[in-house]
């Protein structure tokens, strides 16, 4: 498992330097982190190594408590951060036995990763039931499906039926029809998606 940055790290280093009426060129010039660098963390798309972490608390005149602190106290404003994903793009990824494509694979601490998924229908074996860390959603775009849980009754979704649920019980998503479907799910976070 990945270790997985502070989402108010970014804000809190943001607020610091807006409160010193400093530019992120400014900082940079100070701490002696790139640009680049900083810009990302602000955006959470990176994370600081202890080294460029303690050139940045020394130029924002503040120590690694005080950081935490003003981490703890941030509001979460807009940051702008996005990620673009065309149509039959995303990151490969492995979920549930099946093959997906992931958007957002360039950003970091993520509250939840979409999946578009493509499940064979006809005669296939069903797929291991698998839990993932948190609630889930599945729509299905196209096709039909079958969402097979530890919990409950196998449940037929058609083109356009949708499910929230809890993706720690152990579930599966199998073909529910002729020919394939495909599937959106979104699940909590991104642990373990990115094999």
């Amino acid at each position: 498992m990945r270790s997985k940055p502070s989402p108010d790290t970014g804000p809190a280093m943001r607020k610091l330097r807006l409160a010193k009426g400093w530019t992120l060129a400014d900082l940079s010039a100070e701490s002696g982190v790139p640009v680049s660098t900083l810009s990302r963390v602000e955006l959470g798309q990176s994370m600081l190594n202890y080294d460029k972490l303690v050139r940045l608390c020394r130029a924002l005149e503040v120590d690694l408590e005080g950081l935490l602190a003003q981490e703890a106290s941030t509001t979460h404003l807009a940051t702008g951060r996005r990620s673009i994903v065309r149509a039959g793009e995303g990151a490969p990824v492995r979920i549930l036995g099946r093959i997906g494509l992931a958007a957002g694979a360039d950003l970091l601490a993520k509250s939840f990763t979409p999946i578009v998924l493509t499940i064979e229908g006809g005669a296939t074996p069903p797929a291991a039931l698998r839990s993932t860390d948190g609630e889930a959603y599945l729509r299905v775009l196209d096709g039909a499906v079958v969402l097979r849980s530890e919990l409950y009754a196998p449940l037929v979704l058609a083109a356009g039926d949708a499910i929230y649920f809890d993706g720690r019980a152990s579930f599966a998503i199998d073909g529910g029809g002729e020919g394939p479907a495909t599937a959106l799910l979104v699940i909590e976070g991104d642990d373990g998606v990115y094999a």
